[in-house]
């Protein structure tokens, strides 16, 4: 398993015995020694005027402090960092030279009739050799001149980010696993010279994937957290952390084994937490699967001091094991949690933490944080049981999970599952919420994302990139570029708006567009388009970024802008536009019900938009939607026109947009702390009497234009199936966009308890998507003979 200190020689892969090669190597050690030299007479001279450039500025008066010192110091640190990378960058660019020297002669004596090594021999030996010396000498290039021109503000995070992203080269190490060359052990063999044999300079490459490792978190050590060199170093070591996790992933399951009956060897291949239905309850199970059979066990609860152990709850054989659809299982339907339940639960775990962090701001003691954090973890375990909705089923070919092909015995069974607390990969159940207390709760607000072009493609595709943000720990899809056609390079330059809920990373996944009808799922007959790369980096304020997807490269410009700006409502000073124009302006103007731009959308999302998977909830692109707006304040007659060349998630974007910037909520500032109230309610008929007065109690226009949009969106989930659009999720998408008051009203709760930013928006935003998920929820709104008329005749649009 690879971890961060350097392999041992536990692959017996030393010493090739070609016949003349040894002799032919010794000559060349001489000859990397004289190559090495020179290039360490060069560094040691750079290092020299480093140290007395260093040393200089250490013998000056002490005219700074505290920060400015500490500064100072993690300046001179980071600047030693990187003077020992440049010194071992040194080393190895003359092992891969030493490398480079013998594969041509030997590439040039395999097509004569005595070959020393086939072709695909030296190929295997010297696999992405030539392409490492590439890689590695552009990067020492690049990295001298700015550690010679070392100051304060010098990045170095960018060429760190570029070398790890060709991390998938040093997978050639893996190569030696499964060549059919002789080999012969060196681990006795005590002459110096064979620290610089083939076999050892070969090996080099993965020990560099370790070495970047290590040398980015001694640097992220020493670089302050506001440096515009942090995120990019940290950006290239979650990189090299993923290669090696997944090498580690890979080799693994082959030391992972017990032994069992007649000298057989039983593997463990993985393991997961999962949550198995039993009897309509939910119970979260530690599964492992092994290269005979699928165990399923649970994790007992032991007293302090004493080991982990598992308790089996059912095992199946593989020769027995079966997959079942919906259609084939007999079993009843799984119950599903709804998602206002979900919600509620992410957004108390939202209010716990608040109350958490403002406990340890205070001078009480750590009881009350204790009990914060045991309520914490109690919700977070709720939530991890009942949010899975994916039902994977499995039984034996009988029908029942029994025991067929074979049966362990129960001392047996002991020792299988004695066995799975030493093999197990998964060592802590996975929660959302309950990180580290040092990292941070999320970002609140408005993400500009702005995609700009791929790179390393080997051949042309039809490839489009999907924005997925967390969401209380759970990825969601917000954007989604065109598809750019028959290209290597593609070149979207396109920008989405994303609004974030406690959000911490944005997750980048790139699709080839699949045209295949062979290519269909069986279940629903689409076309399900092939995934080609997949990346994650932590989201900030502002900064430009490549994200590196091994053989793909994306680069990214992103620009946040925090609630508490990007939430304000503001009049336009331009009152002959609709944007920001109140609404009794518009349609006084328009002499109309329901404004121009409210019917215009509609009309052309219900023409074909209907089922779009996420509609209003996937960003249109932001261009497109600036352009609409632009459109619609100039009372541009070719609208239409524009509306229907583009993307329908744009036009949704444009009628959520055109609400949020209303100078004042559809539900009016005046009546919204009575909305927030009413809904609050617990006894239903004095909830609905007073629900609907109030409703009706809203300005002609805003209630006549509500009741159209209403009627609308309920239209949009009558193809849920299709859309995945629900009644609660449409609500969450526009209760804050249509309910949101203006900053001076924004506060629902008087209480005297101090509440915190988090707390005011998640209790607001709980309270707007309650309030309109109840009217989406009612069959009819009842209205007075004397407004039934007048409304009637409104909608008729």
């Amino acid at each position: 398993m690879i971890a961060h200190t350097r392999m041992t020689d536990g692959f017996d892969l030393f010493g090739i015995t070609t016949p003349g090669l040894d002799t032919y190597l010794s000559s060349l050690q001489c000859q990397e020694s004289l190559v090495q030299a020179s290039r360490n007479v060069k560094l040691l001279q750079s290092l020299s005027k480093t140290g007395q450039s260093l040393i200089s500025q250490q013998l000056q008066p002490e005219v700074c402090r505290g920060v400015e010192l500490d500064q100072e110091k993690g300046l001179e640190m980071r600047k030693w960092v990187l003077s020992g990378i440049l010194a071992s960058e040194e080393t190895y660019l003359s092992h891969l030279e030493a490398l480079l020297i013998p594969m041509k002669p030997l590439r040039a004596a395999a097509t004569t009739s005595q070959p020393m090594l086939t072709i695909q021999q030296i190929e295997t030996i010297f696999f992405k050799v030539p392409e490492l010396h590439e890689i590695h000498k552009d990067f020492y290039d690049a990295l001298l001149p700015r550690v010679q021109d070392w100051g304060h503000q010098q990045c170095v995070g960018d060429l760190f980010q570029k070398l790890v992203c060709h991390a998938a080269f040093y997978r050639a190490a893996d190569c030696f696993n499964c060549t059919n060359l002789k080999v012969k052990s060196t681990k006795d063999c005590k002459d110096q010279s064979a620290k610089n044999s083939l076999e050892t300079l070969l090996y080099k490459p993965v020990d560099r994937v370790t070495r970047s490792t290590l040398v980015l978190h001694d640097l992220l050590k020493h670089t302050p957290s506001s440096h515009p060199d942090y995120p990019l170093l940290q950006d290239a070591l979650r990189i090299s952390q993923n290669f090696l996790s997944s090498i580690n992933e890979e080799i693994t399951p082959r030391r992972q084994s017990m032994t069992v009956k007649k000298g057989e060897n039983r593997q463990l291949l993985r393991d997961r937490f999962m949550v198995e239905l039993v009897e309509g309850s939910r119970k979260l199970r530690h599964v492992f699967l092994f290269t005979d059979l699928l165990l399923c066990t649970k994790l007992k609860k032991q007293a302090a001091g004493k080991g982990q152990q598992y308790d089996c709850k059912w095992y199946i054989p593989l020769a027995d094991l079966t997959f079942q659809t919906i259609e084939d299982c007999e079993s009843t339907p799984i119950p599903l949690v709804q998602d206002e339940e979900i919600d509620a639960m992410k957004i108390k775990m939202s209010q716990i933490k608040n109350e958490i962090q403002r406990e340890k701001r205070t001078t009480k003691g750590s009881k009350v944080i204790e009990r914060l954090r045991k309520k914490l973890s109690e919700q977070e375990s709720l939530l991890l049981l009942m949010s899975p909705n994916m039902a994977f089923r499995v039984a034996n070919r009988n029908g029942k999970v029994s025991f067929k092909s074979f049966s362990l015995t129960s001392l047996e069974l002991q020792m299988l599952t004695n066995s799975c607390v030493k093999l197990q990969t998964v060592h802590t159940i996975p929660m959302t919420m309950n990180k580290e207390d040092d990292e941070s709760s999320g970002l609140y607000g408005f993400l500009n994302v702005i995609v700009h072009s791929a790179s390393g493609l080997k051949q042309s595709l039809n490839l489009y990139c999907s924005l997925e943000v967390d969401s209380f720990g759970y990825f969601v899809n917000k954007a989604k570029t065109r598809v750019y056609r028959d290209s290597t390079e593609p070149n979207w330059n396109e920008e989405f708006e994303i609004e974030l809920e406690g959000s911490q990373t944005l997750r980048l996944l790139c699709y080839e567009k699949c045209c295949n009808k062979t290519r269909q799922s069986k279940e629903e007959g689409e076309i399900t388009d092939k995934i080609m790369a997949k990346g994650q980096i932590k989201v900030r304020t502002n900064y430009d970024v490549c994200i590196c997807l091994f053989q793909i490269e994306v680069k990214l410009s992103m620009k946040f802008t925090s609630r508490e700006f990007s939430l304000k409502r503001m009049p336009s000073r331009k009152q002959s536009g609709v944007f920001g124009v109140k609404i009794n302006v518009v349609t006084k103007r328009e002499r109309s019900k329901v404004p121009l731009i409210v019917r215009q959308c509609v009309e052309e999302i219900e023409r074909r938009g209907m089922d779009e998977v996420g509609i209003y909830r996937v960003s249109g692109v932001a261009t497109d939607i600036q352009a609409l707006k632009a459109a619609f304040d100039s009372n541009n007659k070719d609208v239409s026109v524009m509306m229907r060349e583009m993307d329908v998630n744009a036009i949704a974007g444009t009628l959520k947009l055109y609400f949020r910037e209303l100078p004042e909520p559809l539900f009016t500032d005046e009546l919204y702390p009575n909305f927030a109230g009413g809904i609050a309610l617990s006894d239903s008929v004095a909830k609905e009497s007073c629900m609907l007065n109030l409703l009706l109690s809203l300005p002609e226009p805003n209630l006549v234009t509500f009741l159209f949009l209403l009627d609308h969106l309920k239209r949009i989930t009558e193809n849920e199936s299709v859309n995945k659009m629900s009644l609660h999720n449409l609500a969450t998408v526009f209760g804050p966009t249509l309910l949101r008051p203006s900053e001076k009203d924004s506060k629902i709760s008087n209480s005297s308890q101090p509440i915190s930013m988090n707390d005011s928006w998640s209790l607001e935003v709980m309270a707007q998507v309650q309030v309109l998920l109840y009217f989406l929820q009612l069959e009819s709104i009842p209205t007075p003979d004397s407004k039934r008329q007048s409304l009637l005749f409104s909608t008729e649009v």
